[in-house]
Parts: C-alpha cells; structure tokens; sequence
C-alpha cells in the first residue's frame, strides 16, 4: 500500500503543476504582494482513487477553506455516485445499476443520468472507439493488473493476460444501444444480463469540470483543480506576475522520482483543461509490451500507438474521454479527430517521438515536441 501511495503521488507531481511540493495532506500559503490575494493550497486522497489538489488565490485563508471544503464533498459524493466497484447507504451509482443489469430501470441522481448521457453520445460519435458498456472485459484486464501491477514478465510467462476467447466471451454483451438512459423516469437500465458499465475514461474528468464550474459560480475564481491526470484551469493568477498556470505533463521514459527530468514540456493556460492518459499510469510488462489500463474495444487488447498522449480542451469531460479516444486510435486518424473537434493534442510515441497540433505550439514552453526525440529509459 505505501508502495502504491508513493507511486501514485510520484506520477501526480510530475503531471500536475509545478506549483506544489509533498504527498501528504497539507495546506499552505504563500502572498502575493500588492494584490490583497494570497496563494494557497491543499489536496485530498479519499476520493476518486486519487490524489485532488486545489490552488487558489484568496483574500484569507478561512475563504480558501471554506471553497476548498465545498470542493471535497462534492469530489467526494461524486465519487460514490460515479463507483462501479462499491454502493453506499442511500446511494444508486454505477454499481448498483451493473448488479440490476437484465433485471429492473434503477432510479439514479440527476448528476448520473447527465454523465452517462455524455459518455454514451460521445462513445456513439466516436464510432465506439470508447464503449462504456465493455465492463466485463475490462474487469478481466483490472484482475490482471491487480496480480501482476508494477512486475516485469518475461514474454512467455504463463497466464500473464486474460486468454481471448475469455475477452470475447466478456465484450460480447457490450451494446451502447442496450444502454437505457430515461431522463423523464430519471432511470438507467442494461437491457443484457450480462452488461456493466465502466466510466473510467470520463467519470473523473467530468466531476472536475462540473465542481469547477459550480464553485466559480459560487465566486472563487483564480484557482485550478488536478484531478489525476485532470486539471482544470479558471482565472489567471492572481500574482501581479503571471497570466496563465504552468501545466507539467509528464515525460514517460523519465524516473518519476527525479524532478529534473519528469517533465516532457509545460503548458501554459487559463481557462483551459489539460488531461493526459499514459501507459505508465496502472501497468505491467510483458516483455516489452506495457500491459496497462487503456483497452481498444476493437482488439481487446491494451492500445500500443503511444506511450503518452495530453489533450487540451475548454471542457474536462471532453478531455478525459477525447485523451482515451486518441490513445486508440492510430495517429492519423486521431489527428483527423482533433481537427475536426478543434482540440489541442500532443502524442509521445514508443520509439521517443513527440507530435502535436499547430495550435498547441504557443502555449508550450520548452518547444520539446515535433522537431525533437525523447531519450528513452534503458
């Protein structure tokens, strides 16, 4: 557990930004002069199986609390509703709705029905190059990384993936059409026994940018919310010095314990969002293959175009999906995709190659993309 713990708040700092120091729960501070606001910071582990981090510039310190207090019990109620492994007392979520599968509609909270009309509308105008309603498949890749998470496998270990009759077997009652969304009833419904649903590609994203939109709302503007390999940005901030939050995304091949080389590039931004998917994140090898978490519904086996790829876009739902989306496809037709949803995207390669749209280019700070290779890790 503490392995994983530092693991996971290794990977956070080095794609979140580069504002922070530390993976225990803390808060601190830091002024602004001459501009009556103060930076402060704070983050949270309970939610989301990862780490959320809040920066944000306040008059006081009792005003960052209070919005940072807003932001971790509507992290934290999301993260319930949004669970396929888990119910809660008083709660219908994700898991609920996958154990009623080929059984009954289960009347679920507003918040849900919006998320899963989302995810399905753009898993369908996508061609299904993401499928919320793969859960059994992905459920045998989850077992695999659980016995095997962070091991090397030589290329001929024995049951080291699910066989593929068994993938077969499990995507085989996958069907966005079978998904029953009723907005009036206020119900959701797997047609197929033998379905369950997995948000993974859009359920974080989405509760960033929903919490983020609510707590501007409420008047706390200068801030950004990292949600994993989500962040949300809002208003510049409110330094006197700087106009955009610098946004690390993490280099792949790097040590993610050596600061010096954990960041590819920084991106700078504000009122944009930044989302990465990466092979590095929950993984295995085998041989020289990375057995990790981003599955082509298409295969059935983890997608092997890129090692990294970061999406820019003005909606965090969007980016989480989209980031999945391009991971699967091959580089030509994501970057079809991405021009013609007028996204930011950046793809590190296998072999240390980085490609990214012209629109990206401005906001990088380093220029470490298209003209350059990447040293790989031995």
């Amino acid at each position: 557990m503490r392995q994983s713990l530092r693991r996971l708040c290794c990977l956070f700092l080095a794609t979140a930004l580069l504002l922070t120091a530390g993976c225990t729960p803390s808060r601190s501070s830091t002024s602004a002069p001459d501009t009556g606001y103060t930076r402060y910071t704070t983050q949270f582990y309970d939610t989301f199986d990862t780490i959320i981090q809040i920066i944000g510039y306040t008059k006081t310190q009792q005003e960052f609390e209070d919005y940072a207090e807003t932001i971790h019990q509507r992290f934290a109620h999301l993260s319930r509703l949004y669970d396929r492994f888990y119910e809660y007392t008083g709660v219908n979520n994700i898991c609920t709705i996958n154990q009623n599968a080929g059984i009954a509609p289960v009347a679920v909270e507003p918040e849900l029905i919006d998320m899963l009309q989302f995810a399905k509308d753009w898993c369908q105008r996508t061609g299904g190059r993401v499928d919320i309603t793969m859960g059994p498949a992905l459920q045998l890749w989850h077992q695999y990384r659980e016995r095997y998470s962070g091991t090397a496998l030589p290329a001929d270990a024995p049951d080291a993936v699910p066989p593929m009759e068994d993938l077969r077997a499990a995507a085989a009652s996958a069907g966005l059409d079978k998904l029953v969304i009723d907005p009036q009833a206020g119900t959701v419904f797997l047609e197929d026994r033998g379905m369950a649903l997995d948000v993974g590609a859009v359920a974080k994203g989405y509760a960033a940018q929903l919490v983020a939109d609510e707590i501007y709302q409420a008047g706390f503007h200068s801030f950004t919310i990292s949600a994993g390999g989500n962040i949300v940005t809002k208003d510049p901030p409110l330094d006197g010095v700087r106009g955009s939050w610098g946004i690390g995304i993490q280099n792949p091949f790097a040590d993610p314990d050596d600061p010096a080389t954990a960041s590819l590039d920084v991106l700078f931004v504000s009122g944009k969002c930044v989302v990465t998917s990466g092979d590095y994140r929950q993984f295995y090898t085998l041989g020289d293959q990375y057995i990790h978490h981003i599955i082509d519904p298409q295969t059935l086996w983890p997608a092997n175009h890129y090692r990294a790829l970061t999406v820019v876009a003005d909606d965090s739902g969007l980016g989480d999906f989209l980031s999945t989306c391009l991971f699967v496809m091959d580089y030509q037709e994501g970057q079809a995709l991405a021009r013609e949803l007028g996204v930011m995207a950046l793809w590190v390669f296998p072999d240390g190659r980085v490609e990214y749209t012209d629109d990206m280019l401005p906001l990088m700070r380093d220029r470490g993309g298209a003209t350059s290779v990447l040293d790989k890790a031995p």
